[in-house]
């Protein structure tokens, strides 16, 4: 079984419905409400225990009322918890429209308060944490995977990067470099040469807020697993597309079994 630590970030998702994004300086009315644990890291924690990894989360919540709340789908996906407890519980406000396209503001909370500290074995991490705490994740990583969301320079170069194309014009240094091209699929390079191209399969969405995050966690597990890069890359294609078939981050995360049979279809 493949290992797997990601450091990362872990918030509580607070999501309105709309039929459309509203413009700047626009009031809209809401057509539902909900909460849903998330956090780029959280996320990618769950997808990839769901995937089949046996993972370890590394990160902060609040020392508040909303703590449990945040960490309730990282325990339900039995992700073995270091997380401390410090300030307020992060926050991502987020907005989803009938078309399955977002807005999101992350308010950082305890995320921007992890401690760095240096991780054995497989490492996964995003930007949603202070630089320190990448770089220190991976000094002694054997693997080390960066998603670099938000996209900001770092000095790290990553076994495995994942980048949309925005992300790749800031961040574009990697062993292996995966790009993301939203519904044309994601092409994966290796020194600059591309290696592998892949396409999700057509599906209806409903919310794309956690597609990347399924993405880069089954990427990650299917590489470490052993699979070609092709078969991982449409491996992690098909996750990002079925992540967009329900309502919310973690809620939406597939299991192995998932994108097996929908890669079958």
């Amino acid at each position: 079984m493949v290992e797997l630590t990601v450091v990362g970030s872990i918030n509580l998702d607070l999501v309105a419905r709309v039929g459309q994004l509203p413009r700047p300086g626009e009031t809209i009315a809401a057509t539902a409400f909900d909460r849903f644990p998330g956090g780029k890291g959280a996320n990618q924690a769950v997808a990839a225990a769901r995937l089949g990894a046996r993972v370890q989360m590394v990160g902060a919540v609040g020392d508040d009322v909303l703590a449990d709340e945040a960490l309730v789908g990282l325990r339900a996906a039995d992700v073995t918890l270091e997380v401390a407890h410090t300030g307020d519980t992060g926050l991502a406000l987020i907005l989803v429209d009938d078309e399955g396209e977002n807005e999101i503001v992350v308010v950082p909370g305890a995320n921007a308060t992890v401690e760095p500290r240096p991780v054995e074995g497989a490492v996964l991490c995003q930007l949603e944490v202070p630089d320190a705490v990448v770089l220190a994740a991976a000094r002694e990583a054997s693997f080390f995977a960066l998603n670099a969301a938000p996209a900001r320079p770092i000095d790290v170069v990553p076994d495995l990067l994942v980048v949309n194309r925005l992300e790749h014009e800031v961040v574009s240094e990697g062993r292996l470099v995966a790009v993301t091209l939203g519904a044309e699929g994601a092409v994966l390079y290796e020194g600059g040469r591309q290696i592998a191209r892949a396409t999700p399969p057509e599906v209806a969405a409903v919310d794309g807020t956690a597609a990347g995050d399924a993405f880069t966690a089954c990427l990650v597990v299917s590489l470490l697993e052993g699979r070609a890069p092709d078969r991982a890359l449409s491996r992690a294609c098909a996750a990002g597309a079925l992540a967009t078939l329900r309502l919310g981050a973690q809620p939406s995360l597939p299991t192995a079994a998932e994108v097996d049979a929908i890669l079958a279809a």
